[in-house]
């Protein structure tokens, strides 16, 4: 009893220390501590615990992360795809976005902004390099359109 005791608080003491740096998502914590040699079946009732005293909370960190990755000009879509990757399946960005921004189109505006300067005439090939680094970027193709449209972008 005392083994599996002394595992516990083993596992608690790094997520703990984990958790002082930074948010981390279960799915983040479960693939350190795989790293470290602790099987799930272990790490698993220790993060429950940890979830109960609201020590780690994933709507906590989806909601930081998406913030800001907002405001580091990304998209929704690549957003989601990232927190996807991070094991939060059930979080709307939209709903952060109101916080960070009016729109998605004035986040959206500010991305391109940052990167590029106003122009009333670009080439062709200089408008789809600019749309595919906002797709990049997780924006999609009609928001990146109506933005064009609401810069009155012209081709030489």
């Amino acid at each position: 009893m005392d083994l599996v005791a002394s595992i516990d608080g083993k596992v608690e003491e790094i997520c703990l220390r984990l958790l002082t740096y930074r948010e981390h998502s279960q799915q983040e914590l479960l693939q350190k501590l795989a790293l470290k040699g602790f099987a799930a079946t272990v790490v698993q009732p220790v993060l429950d615990e940890l979830a109960l005293k609201d020590w780690q909370n994933d709507y906590r960190y989806a909601a930081l992360y998406a913030t800001q990755r907002l405001q580091k000009g990304y998209g929704a879509l690549r957003i989601s795809y990232e927190l996807r990757q991070r094991g939060i399946t059930d979080f709307d960005v939209n709903s952060i976005v109101l916080d960070v921004a009016t729109s998605w189109l004035d986040v959206l505006e500010d991305t391109y902004h940052k990167k590029y300067t106003p122009a009333p005439f670009i080439s062709r090939s200089e408008w789809a390099k600019r749309s595919r680094f906002l797709l990049q970027r997780g924006f999609s193709a009609a928001m990146i359109n109506t933005l064009f449209k609401r810069l009155q972008l012209k081709f030489e």
